[in-house]
């Protein structure tokens, strides 16, 4: 009887310890869309570039590369790439990277601009720093096809 009850107390803990494991999981995975959806998802998204445009044309360092870009269209495309890289269901139309910034001659120094314009615009909607951090990071593999300078 003692034997049954050892084997019957260690299947329940083998049982618990594969609950706990599966729960832990679940909870340390995050929804393919949280940082969207953290961002407020699409409309949240057009707020940030809403409020990160003016800060881009307001930036000396960068706004020169601006001054004859479609600020409508450039507003809409980003909307777009925003929400797809931030795991939304939204699907950028555009040019890929390469192929837009063709013989932009954009250095680091402006990448990394840009990069700081938006993240002030992400401040000033309340996207927390852990947010903005995992919408830049997504987007720093673009610098590659960008930076060509």
């Amino acid at each position: 009887m003692r034997t049954h009850f050892i084997r019957r107390s260690y299947y329940l803990l083998t049982l618990l310890a594969a609950c706990v494991c599966i729960s832990t999981s679940a909870v340390a995975q995050t929804a393919p869309d949280a940082v969207y959806q953290d961002l407020g998802g699409k409309t949240g998204i057009s707020k940030i570039v809403g409020d990160f445009l003016p800060i881009v044309l307001a930036d000396t360092r960068i706004n020169a590369a601006f001054k004859d870009t479609d600020m409508e269209r450039l507003a809409l495309m980003l909307t777009e790439q925003f929400c797809e890289v931030s795991g939304g269901p939204c699907k950028y139309s555009g040019k890929n990277m390469t192929e837009a910034h063709k013989g932009m001659n954009v250095t680091n120094a402006q990448f990394n601009a840009l990069a700081e314009d938006l993240q002030i615009a992400m401040e000033k909607n309340n996207i927390p720093s852990s947010v903005s951090n995992k919408l830049v990071a997504k987007l720093a593999p673009m610098q590659r096809p960008i930076v060509s300078k």
